[in-house]
């Protein structure tokens, strides 16, 4: 090879050198516009202070920032911003899943609620991270079924709470008390008119004692400290009806004071001395909104739980109260019983001592399995 041809070569490769970085220079900012290409990762994650699985979640999500320098978490406070409010109940309307809870994931597109553990729940939110190709990821409609399943669980919830409350004694006290003097009338209509209003007018005034409690949640939330403080005084109410099923009416007892007896016990006999119906039943009305206020620590314990369950659901104002309203159907479903019973066989029945230590014995278990799941499993009410 002479020198002139060493020469040319040398020339020819560095032209193509010089076109090649030319080229490279020129697609550098189509590559890193492209898409997907080199695009940051974003999680999106709704939270509400007092939320134990949000605070768990927040733990967890720490975790996976330090190892995930790349993803970019952003954090969206319903309780404190209304927008962010709005986007989760229209992307739950939009996935399929209602009511809408926290924590609640969003990434590609997709959308996850809830948070149990890194073990358990971990591997779900980082498969949902990964790109919509990305094989063995939960796509939307698993993600969509898990959350329908779980949303099924509060109106059941709700009705079993309900019936629970309804077998207190002290309303049944009262209504049996009141059965058997109407009974003595031996008119089926009259019978179940006066009955039936007591029943509906106990039910009106628990809606709105319910509903206060409601409101009060819904303003203050649900901090720990209130979360353990409501626990603690599950399990008291729970250990004072389990102590009356063994020792009734001795020492402290939830119940009707005697002090307040003769006064219902003059209410209902004005119920039974009116001569016109209309008179009848605004004196039964009467003495059902008496009868609740006098009842009342014999009854708190069961609505303060649920409302404070109630109230951690990111619901619609009247989704909220149409739960209320169901819980009411739950809680007045045996007084019907007892009034249908009643108006039908003309029988009188009074609610004996045993009977009262039963209810009491299933009120309590009832209220210690709460006040104890509030304390150790809040994420079961949830």
């Amino acid at each position: 090879m002479t020198m002139r041809q060493s020469t040319t070569q040398r020339r020819q490769l560095a032209w193509w050198l010089v076109v090649l970085v030319a080229l490279a220079c020129a697609l550098a900012p189509a590559a890193r516009a492209a898409p997907g290409a080199d695009a940051q990762a974003e999680l999106v994650v709704y939270v509400r202070d007092g939320c134990p699985h949000c605070a768990d979640a927040k733990v967890f999500l720490a975790e996976v920032a330090r190892n995930r320098p790349d993803l970019r978490i952003v954090l969206r406070a319903v309780d404190r911003d209304a927008a962010a409010r709005e986007e989760l109940m229209q992307l739950s309307r939009d996935a399929g899943v209602w009511p809408p809870g926290v924590p609640t994931f969003v990434a590609n597109g997709r959308l996850f609620v809830g948070f149990d553990s890194a073990e358990r729940t971990g591997p779900t939110i980082l498969a949902l991270i990964e790109p919509a190709s990305t094989a063995h990821r939960p796509d939307a409609t698993t993600l969509s079924g898990k959350l329908n399943a779980t949303e099924m669980g509060l109106p059941l919830f709700t009705l079993v709470m309900g019936l629970l409350d309804g077998f207190n004694p002290c309303a049944m006290w009262v209504l049996l008390f009141l059965l058997s003097l109407l009974v003595r009338l031996q008119d089926r209509r009259r019978m179940a008119l006066v009955a039936g209003t007591f029943v509906l007018a106990s039910g009106a005034v628990y809606f709105a004692f319910m509903a206060a409690w409601l409101n009060v949640f819904l303003l203050v939330g649900m901090s720990g400290a209130l979360r353990m403080a409501l626990g603690g005084v599950a399990l008291v109410i729970g250990l004072v009806n389990v102590k009356d099923f063994f020792a009734f009416g001795r020492g402290v007892s939830l119940s009707i004071p005697e002090s307040a007896k003769p006064g219902i016990y003059a209410r209902v006999r004005a119920v039974l001395n009116a001569e016109a119906l209309p008179a009848s039943l605004a004196a039964v009305a009467v003495l059902a909104v008496a009868v609740n206020f006098v009842e009342l620590l014999c009854t708190a314990g069961f609505p303060a739980v649920y409302t404070a369950v109630l109230a951690q659901h990111q619901l619609d104002p009247w989704a909220h109260y149409a739960y209320l309203g169901l819980y009411i159907v739950g809680y007045v479903a045996d007084d019907t019983l007892m009034v249908v019973v009643a108006v039908i066989t003309l029988g009188q029945r009074k609610l004996t001592e045993r009977g009262g230590r039963w209810l009491k014995l299933v009120s309590g278990a009832a209220m210690l399995a709460l006040g104890v799941v509030m304390i150790a499993r809040p994420e079961w009410l949830v």
